[in-house]
């Protein structure tokens, strides 16, 4: 494993334009990754092939999304979520990623595709009030299995006081028409 330094609290930005993409297999292990992808995340072609997805992973983006997110597209359905991922150098960078399983002639999964885009800044300041309460109520939890369960269950009750499915609530957070109202946040 790459051993990785300490968080900067610097965040990188994405242009308007450009396109993060990458592949993995059906283990979540990077297949292929674009320009975009090694430049923002600092990493190489050789540091990044053949290793965890996860290699990118903020400790602050709460467990509980990318457990939705694998359900999500180990189902066979596609699914958007903003995310914020660490760069070697321990900078950050968000994204809004749009995540789709790939399935060969038989309809069966055999990986996974991401295409990840700058996200609207509103967005993000709008989602880091959820993140940061799911990440608490996973932390107050005692085993990891707790953990996920406890910040299931937020997210299912924010969903549900919203009468949205994730996907639906990751796109009015863009709307200005049909902005909800996270717990805790203030308008």
């Amino acid at each position: 494993m790459i051993a990785l330094p300490p968080l900067t609290g610097v965040e990188r930005f994405l242009g308007e334009q450009e396109l993060i993409v990458s592949k993995t297999d059906r283990r979540g292990l990077l297949t292929y990754c674009n320009d975009v992808f090694r430049r923002i995340s600092g990493f190489t072609d050789d540091e990044l092939i053949g290793r965890p997805h996860s290699l990118v992973r903020h400790p602050e983006m709460p467990r509980t999304v990318f457990h939705l997110l694998w359900e999500t597209i180990e189902s066979g359905r596609e699914i958007f979520a903003y995310v914020v991922n660490r760069s070697k150098n321990g900078d950050h960078y968000w994204v809004l990623a749009h995540v789709t399983p790939t399935f060969d002639r038989n309809g069966t999964i055999i990986g996974f595709h991401s295409n990840r885009r700058c996200p609207d800044r509103s967005a993000i300041e709008k989602i880091r009030p959820l993140y940061a309460q799911l990440r608490d109520a996973e932390q107050r939890a005692g085993s990891k299995e707790e953990a996920l369960r406890a910040g299931r269950a937020l997210l299912a009750k924010t969903l549900a006081e919203l009468q949205m499915e994730f996907d639906a609530f990751s796109f009015s957070l863009v709307e200005p028409d049909r902005e909800p109202a996270i717990a805790g946040e203030r308008r």
